[in-house]
């Protein structure tokens, strides 16, 4: 009777191994849309924006971060796809050193961008404060994902690495708690900046329940027998 049961179940996690990652590469995929836009205009093309006049030439911190942030993003995606990690685990490895690289590229350009650069119009000092410290967050989740993995210490590797991703994907996020706060509760500088940090503790809040929900299964596990 085991065999029997056991197969389906391990189809059915197969078929639900992807939706999760292609959800994850389509939310990252509005911001790196939208920043390949801004370079290409940046370089010449199609005024496809709005001109933005803390941008000229082709400033280094800004394609630093879009690019740091596509392979973070693109990378960091099929990190999280456990059958990937289970049958190419040599992959798994140098794939974490490209994507552990990219998110100090994408924390430490968006340092550059915070402190070198003027705020963008319509942001005040509350995001500027938060960045701040989400760009901290990142950089201090980045470290131990990988002091954890030198360690063996695989659950806190784990751990680490989504909450650095979770942050990391905020851009993405705040597109939509954006688009809801100013439908709910309208426009300006505050609502604008409170918009987007909900969209950091959103992507924390699920991170925190991904983390857990293993440990949560295992107990129902042990008190089904």
């Amino acid at each position: 009777m085991t065999t029997v049961r056991t197969e389906p179940v391990r189809r059915r996690g197969r078929e639900r191994s992807w939706p999760v990652p292609a959800a994850l590469v389509g939310l990252s995929a509005i911001p790196l849309t939208a920043g390949a836009l801004r370079l290409v205009q940046l370089a010449g093309g199609p005024a496809v924006f709005p001109a933005d006049h803390r941008f000229t030439g082709f400033p280094v911190a800004l394609v630093a971060h879009i690019v740091g942030a596509a392979v973070f993003a693109f990378v960091g995606t099929f990190q999280l796809v456990p059958r990937i990690r289970r049958r190419h685990r040599a992959w798994h490895r140098r794939a974490g050193r490209v994507v552990a690289v990219a998110g100090l590229v994408v924390a430490g350009s968006a340092l550059w961008l915070t402190l070198g650069y003027e705020a963008q119009p319509g942001t005040g000092d509350l995001l500027f404060a938060f960045r701040l410290v989400f760009v901290s967050a990142l950089v201090a989740s980045l470290v131990l994902g990988i002091t954890a993995i030198r360690r063996r210490d695989v659950a806190g590797h784990r751990a680490w690495m989504i909450r650095a991703f979770a942050i990391g994907l905020g851009a993405g996020t705040q597109v939509f708690t954006e688009g809801l706060g100013g439908a709910l509760f309208g426009t300006g500088e505050m609502r604008g900046d409170l918009a987007k940090v909900a969209g950091w503790l959103l992507n924390l809040t699920v991170a925190e329940w991904v983390i857990r929900r293993p440990a949560r299964r295992q107990q129902h596990l042990v008190r089904g027998r």
